[in-house]
């Protein structure tokens, strides 16, 4: 790695807030490319997911959490620890609010642990393309006594990608002189099976429409040897083979995830399998399970097996 020009900026930025409001698509709009899946519905954010803005004369290293909210399963009390643990060893932090949405007790609760972290904060008030100009003016005036004290404020739509330069010139200013953390070009230190099975959850949430966020959980696996459950795989060398396993907590949400003649799965996984694709720039072949098992996300072991632990 070729050594890091004089006075080059880099440092980790924790980007939190309550559910729904933002804070993935604000993360891939900094990147500038997808590594995170978006989703109307709240809390789709499980693990706290690293993305890379690199450029000439900076590094953010952005940490993208799971929406803090009150805990109903074992789930979302690992979910919400992943976000709180995010704010420790960062150097600086975004709460990010809705302009055209009231403050609420959540907004408080992050914005409360954020200046308990003791490090520069800015308030990031998303989803200005939502909201008249006299609604974010208003919303900005209010937070000091909402919120509290921050080090900046920056109106901005992650959607459109308006302000959000501004916002960038906020975090370079308070990111310390140092090295490059990861190599110029890499943009998420998450592999891309972890991506492929991100893509999946994020494509079956929105084709399902049904109230099964919390209860879909996807995993992948990459197929080294080519082989199957039921034999080998034909075709070319060029093709990404991939075992994909879907987890549900009841048969009848095994039934709408595969929906009537298998529509719903056909037409979640031929939209991830493109924007996969499309990312990676290679052919993908999925092979896919779909498993019941009951309330896992209330059981240590199977969250454990899945990868819900907290560090």
């Amino acid at each position: 790695m070729s050594a890091t020009p004089e006075g080059f900026r880099s440092g980790f930025v924790s980007i939190v807030g309550r559910p729904n409001v933002g804070k993935s698509t604000l993360v891939n709009r900094l990147v500038g490319t997808k590594v995170v899946i978006t989703s109307d519905r709240p809390q789709t954010t499980r693990s706290t997911i690293r993305g890379v803005r690199t450029t000439p004369d900076h590094q953010i290293v952005l940490l993208d959490t799971p929406g803090l909210h009150k805990p109903r399963t074992l789930l979302g009390e690992r979910t919400n620890d992943r976000a709180r643990s995010a704010l420790q060893e960062i150097d600086v932090v975004c709460v990010v609010v809705e302009a055209n949405a009231p403050y609420g007790p959540g907004d408080r609760f992050v914005a409360n642990l954020a200046h308990e972290a003791d490090i520069p904060a800015i308030l990031v008030c998303n989803k200005v393309d939502a909201a008249t100009g006299d609604q974010v003016f208003d919303h900005l005036a209010a937070a000091a006594d909402a919120l509290g004290e921050f080090d900046a404020y920056v109106p901005l739509s992650a959607r459109t990608g308006e302000g959000v330069d501004a916002l960038v010139g906020e975090l370079v200013a308070r990111l310390p002189v140092g090295p490059m953390y990861f190599p110029d070009g890499m943009v998420t230190d998450q592999p891309e099976t972890f991506l492929a099975a991100e893509l999946v959850r994020e494509q079956l949430l929105r084709v399902t429409r049904e109230e099964l966020p919390h209860s879909i959980a996807v995993s992948v696996e990459e197929l080294d040897d080519g082989e199957l459950d039921d034999g080998p795989v034909d075709g070319p060398d060029d093709v990404w083979r991939l075992q994909v396993t879907i987890r549900v907590e009841r048969d009848s949400q095994k039934g709408i995830v595969i929906g009537k003649r298998g529509v719903v799965l056909k037409e979640a996984l031929t939209a991830a399998r493109a924007e996969l694709e499309a990312l990676l720039g290679t052919r993908v072949y999925m092979d896919t399970r779909v498993k019941v098992e009951r309330d896992w996300q209330r059981r240590a072991q199977s969250l454990d097996r899945m990868g819900f632990t907290v560090d």
